[in-house]
């Protein structure tokens, strides 16, 4: 079969209009199909209501660990944001290509898909192993189920590369998240009698000015890790509702915040010291008005950080196949670390920068691309050429 480049396997990707909140069964089908054309065979890994797949495929020798090259496949919304092109049709301008997912992360994936006459084509040592998700955007929740899947094998991988966009740099580590929702049950009553009810909103907001002290202690130097940008722990509340007239004292408020933790740090106890504060402090004053008041935490994602050893194999290869040893970090979160919680050591590298990423007119280079093809030649050579 003809050889497709990873350009014009790009335009086809970006076709597939797969935010997180629709199906991406049309882009794995597709993705399945390829790879069937080229004689390989695939793994379909569904959610409960089969509207989404992971896909898993091995080139090579089946009886040995290989390297996984793994990528999501869904993308965010463009809802409200000013794009200048179509965002889920492929246009080049001035050598960039333009679209949603071109740099998160479909350009890996084209550039995986155009691999794999090569690595078809050769007598490989080590397998290489193809891993696409779903839900990595909503909190890395789809590639859990083919994770827990892939821990129970005989041979499991012994490297994953996850192609995230970092400008083709190699990247060895990243925060984890946890993501809560915090949910305020007050008293309602007139807002002539505030006295008489219990305001969701107030009791809310001195929660949220908690999480900002507690964040404050995170940013102290004595827990910092230069490596990371930011180099400590944040905390932040992104999204609050609550009340339903000025006259009435709201009887609910919610509000979600997330922690972006560096490796090592357990990020539940930020969500634990919240709690501890609102059981002692706020609670018995709600309480001492209305009975059932409550402030109850409900957890949304997390994800765990990454943080490989530089003097790992993973590294050295990683190393090689970027021309680089000039190890970092990213600020973003990836599945690399529940892959490595399975395993499975993980490194980061790809084509575009998450600086387009999320954004209206997202693009990746030709540049990036055509580089990204190169480093997976490097890879095969390394495969076939193993010992």
């Amino acid at each position: 079969m003809n050889e497709v480049s990873s350009r014009a396997l790009l335009d086809k990707l970006i076709g597939f209009a797969t935010v997180s909140r629709d199906s991406n069964l049309a882009l794995i089908e597709f993705i399945r199909d390829y790879l069937a054309q080229h004689g390989v065979q695939s793994e379909l890994f569904y959610n409960e209501e089969r509207t989404k797949a992971n896909l898993f495929a091995t080139i090579g020798p089946q009886d040995r660990g290989g390297i996984v090259l793994s990528g999501h496949t869904d993308v965010v919304p463009v809802d409200g944001q000013a794009w200048t092109v179509e965002p889920f049709q492929l246009t080049e301008i001035d050598a960039r290509l333009y679209g949603r997912g071109t740099a998160d992360m479909k350009g890996f994936i084209a550039s995986v898909l155009a691999a794999v006459p090569d690595f078809v084509g050769r007598a490989l040592q080590i397998p290489v192993h193809l891993a696409f998700s779903y839900d990595e955007e909503i909190g890395c929740l789809g590639v859990r189920p083919m994770l827990a899947e892939l821990a129970k094998r005989a041979h499991k991988p012994v490297l994953c590369l996850i192609g995230e966009p970092t400008e083709l740099k190699p990247v060895l580590g990243h925060k984890g998240k946890l993501a809560m929702r915090c949910c305020v049950k007050g008293a309602p009553c007139h807002s002539a009698y505030a006295p008489y009810g219990v305001n969701a909103i107030q009791y809310a907001a001195r929660l949220i000015h908690r999480l900002e002290v507690i964040g404050d202690q995170l940013a102290d130097p004595e827990y910092h890790d230069a490596r990371f940008d930011p180099p400590y722990s944040t905390v932040q509340t992104g999204v609050i509702k609550g009340g339903r007239a000025l006259n009435i004292v709201p009887a609910e408020c919610e509000f979600d915040f997330e922690v972006r933790a560096l490796p090592g740090f357990d990020a539940t106890q930020v969500a634990d010291e919240l709690q501890r504060y609102a059981d002692a402090d706020l609670l018995p004053k709600m309480r001492a008005v209305k009975a059932d008041t409550e402030i109850r935490l409900v957890p949304l994602s997390a994800y765990p950080g990454l943080a490989t050893p530089p003097e790992s194999d993973a590294a050295r290869l990683l190393a090689w196949l970027s021309g680089s040893d000039a190890f970092g970090t990213v600020a973003f979160g990836t599945e690399g670390g529940l892959f490595d919680e399975v395993g499975i050591p993980t490194v980061v590298c790809g084509p575009g920068s998450m600086d387009q990423g999320h954004k209206p007119d997202e693009f990746v280079s030709v540049a990036q691309l055509n580089d990204c093809d190169a480093m997976l030649r490097r890879l095969a050579d390394h495969l076939q050429n193993a010992r």
